[in-house]
Formats: structure tokens, C-alpha cells, sequence
């Protein structure tokens, strides 16, 4: 069976812009759907809606693949599956270590979506002494000591960093030297790797800020908005006007307020 570390995604060697690969996984997941449902074609409208981009955008993308769809039928839905599988490189095998089992760690080795989308949890791997030997997901937990031989065994190139900050690049240091190429960062910290080393981040507090601000804008648009309608409804002043409110002498009011 073919691992990770002897063979690569075709993209870069394609020269499809990384903006594409990363609308790839989203394509996949709303053609897995409708395969599912055993819907053989979809229109690059309905396919663009599903995956959240527009249609255009979509076509252009696809032509990278050189996969065209059949005006007034569509795109084959079982074909476009295969298609992108194999540019991401999910029709083969690929080991993943996930360092730290905390419970972000945990979790991750519990999650089933892995395996139906190309990647096997090949070992976890923790610090702590007393997590040796404990069964996660079914995996029993390693002792980081064996990190490098883990690696070399299993010819691992994904590695996932679930670990406190203060641990992450020590951790990647160890992960890079033993051969791994390709980092999931879920650690609060930036790491630094040499050429050749892909890493992604996930930091969920960040998406979470990032949600805040959108949050507190609507709220501000909001706010401003009612203060507009509440002054909209507020009867406007009489209007004075020194020619008429004046009296014949020009300095005392005609009609003298009650």
C-alpha cells in the first residue's frame, strides 16, 4: 500500500494556485453528498451554492483539472470525485501521527472522518509518562521518546501538533528532523519550519475573535440603526422665522410665547 512518504499531491507540479487546491476539500465534501444521495450530474450552480463560492469562480477552478462539464447536463458527479481525490492524493494511503492526546488530541483521534477521506491515524504520541500504553480511539497511547522511530517505521510525512504552545516547536523541531514534511498545527503559536515544510494552522480562539468582531459590528449597524428610526420619529421644531415673529418695531415677538 502506498504511504505519504513516497508519494506526493500532483498540484504544485500542475501549477494549480493554491487558492484552488484550498476550494478543493470543499468541492469533495458537497460532491460526497450528492453522491450519497446517488445524484449522477450537477449544474456548476448547484454544485457552486453547495460548496459557497459562485459558479464562475467554480469553472475556472475545475479547468484547472481540465474537467469540463456537458452543456445543459453537467459535471459527473462520481467522476469529479475520483478526479479531485486523486489531484489531493486521497486515493492512497497517509499515515498521521498526533502528537499531544490532551483532550484536543483526543478528540482528534476519535474523529471517524480520517479514514473515509484517505488518512489513517498511524500513532499517538504524548509526554506524559502515565498516558503510555492507555488506549485512545482504540490506539494505545506512545511515549514522545519514540517520536523518530514511530515515524521511520510507520513512513509517516503528516504529522498533527495538538500540544500546549510552550511545547509546539520543540515538538515540530523533533517531527521535521525525523522526515515528517507536512504540519496541522492546532497549537496557539506560530511555528517556524525550513523550506519544503508545509504547515496549516488551526486556531479556533482566532476564528472565534474574528467572529466577535462581525458580531460587535452588527450589533453597532444595529444600534444605529434604531437611533436613526427613533430620531426620524421625533416631530421636528417649529420653525421660527425673524421676519414674520417679530412686531412692527422689529425687536419685540408679535405673539409672546404662553
Amino acid at each position: 500500500m502506498a504511504t505519504g512518504r513516497t508519494h506526493r499531491p500532483a498540484t504544485r507540479s500542475r501549477g494549480i494556485p493554491e487558492a484552488t487546491v484550498a476550494r478543493l476539500p470543499l468541492y469533495l465534501r458537497a460532491l460526497t453528498a450528492l453522491s450519497e444521495r446517488s445524484v449522477p450530474t450537477v449544474s456548476s450552480e448547484e454544485l457552486a451554492a453547495a460548496a459557497g463560492v459562485n459558479s464562475a469562480k467554480l469553472r475556472k477552478d475545475f479547468s484547472y483539472l481540465g474537467s469540463y462539464g456537458t452543456r445543459g447536463v453537467g459535471y459527473d458527479v462520481e467522476y469529479l470525485v475520483y478526479q479531485i481525490s486523486r489531484e489531493l492524493g486521497l486515493t492512497q494511503d497517509w499515515p498521521v501521527v498526533i502528537v499531544g492526546i490532551g483532550n484536543l488530541g483526543a478528540a482528534l483521534a476519535n474523529y471517524g472522518g480520517f479514514a473515509s477521506r484517505g488518512f489513517r491515524v498511524a500513532a499517538l504520541i504524548d509526554a506524559d509518562p502515565a498516558m503510555a500504553g492507555k488506549p485512545v480511539a482504540g490506539i494505545p497511547v506512545q511515549h514522545t521518546d519514540e517520536l523518530e522511530s514511530i515515524i521511520t517505521d510507520n513512513g509517516v510525512s503528516i504529522g498533527v501538533i495538538a500540544t500546549p504552545a510552550g511545547a509546539a516547536q520543540q515538538v515540530c523541531d523533533r517531527l521535521v528532523a525525523a522526515g515528517v514534511t507536512s504540519i496541522l498545527n492546532f497549537a496557539p503559536t506560530v511555528l517556524s519550519v525550513p523550506d519544503g515544510v508545509d504547515v496549516r494552522k488551526v486556531d479556533l480562539s482566532i476564528e472565534l475573535q474574528i467572529l466577535a468582531f462581525h458580531e460587535q459590528r452588527k450589533a453597532g449597524e444595529e444600534a444605529g440603526a434604531t437611533a436613526a428610526a427613533d430620531s426620524a420619529a421625533v416631530p421636528a421644531a417649529p420653525r421660527t422665522d425673524s421676519a414674520t415673529d417679530q412686531g412692527p418695531d422689529g425687536d419685540v415677538p408679535a405673539v409672546m410665547p404662553a
